[in-house]
């Protein structure tokens, strides 16, 4: 089990960051939620097998066709038991 919260800066809002994200982790089984941010950013708590959650930040780096990322900041996060993957708004 890892879990992790990463921050996505660039053009990440207004450009269906955040729905894309979700699908992304339900496809990897990741749980855990998304959810915009007041200064731009999207921020994303991930959890479960270590190569699930690591493939959802690698994918996190590119984001959606329409985004354009300049930095992802990601630190170590205590796993809250989450079963599903959410937008949080």
């Amino acid at each position: 089990m890892k879990a992790v919260q990463a921050r996505v800066s660039g053009r990440v809002q207004g450009v269906s960051f955040r729905w894309y994200t979700q699908e992304q982790a339900r496809s990897l089984g990741v749980a855990g939620w998304v959810r915009n941010e007041p200064d731009g950013s999207v921020l994303v708590h991930a959890e479960g097998d270590a190569s699930a959650v690591d493939a959802l930040v690698a994918w996190c780096h590119d984001g959606p066709s329409m985004a354009h990322v300049t930095h992802v900041a990601v630190r170590e996060a205590s796993p809250s038991g989450a079963t599903t993957f959410a937008t949080r708004y």
